[in-house]
């Protein structure tokens, strides 16, 4: 199961796929506070095209793709990253289209990305930050390494650097050797040492 999905470059006959997600009011329920009332992208076709020319073929500055299931080539999302100048680090992002969504998709994907970016693309630092609310997102970043460096304003801030993703040194363990506890939520969804 853990080899179920690749990546997969997506061609630019392939954004229906793109469209259809960021079209779906499930899917993209997460993306309300930016795009309200749902969350859904407006006018994903011409997205689309900005996406084609100004994300694919750019690593390591910006990589995007589609997951692919390998049994019957389905796409079941998205993930992607992005270097942000300012901090110096590379914003990342993972999406699965949500019918696709409680079949483990969601860890593989990311693992697919975390060696892409690291091992292939040689990135320093991947970091991600969303909602204290999405348990799911949080639990899938902590398991694939992720230390947790933040929470503040209902916003939990990850990070994984390239060297302790090879070492197998971060989440949990990054904590247990740099002497404590990274923060945990409560059921609030505020940070707690």
């Amino acid at each position: 199961m853990s080899d179920e999905l690749q990546v997969y470059i997506p061609r630019p006959e392939d954004g229906w796929f793109y469209c259809k997600m960021m079209s779906d009011p499930e899917t993209m329920a997460y993306n309300a506070p930016w795009f309200p009332p749902d969350g859904c992208i407006p006018a994903p076709e011409e997205e689309w095209r900005e996406m084609q020319k100004y994300w694919i073929g750019k690593e390591p500055e910006r990589f995007y793709a589609f997951l692919r299931r390998k049994g019957d080539g389905a796409f079941v999302g998205d993930v992607n990253y992005h270097f942000n100048r300012s901090h110096g680090w590379h914003d990342m992002g993972i999406v699965i289209y949500a019918p696709e969504r409680g079949k483990g998709y969601g860890g593989q994907g990311l693992r697919l990305l975390l060696d892409r970016a690291f091992r292939v693309d040689g990135i320093g630092c991947l970091h991600n930050d969303f909602e204290t609310t999405r348990d799911a997102a949080y639990h899938i970043h902590r398991a694939a390494g992720f230390w947790q460096t933040d929470t503040a304003g209902g916003f939990v801030r990850l990070e994984l650097t390239r060297e302790d993703y090879l070492r197998g040194t971060g989440g949990p363990l990054r904590e247990r050797l740099h002497g404590g506890a990274g923060m945990a939520l409560d059921k609030g969804g505020q940070g707690v040492v």
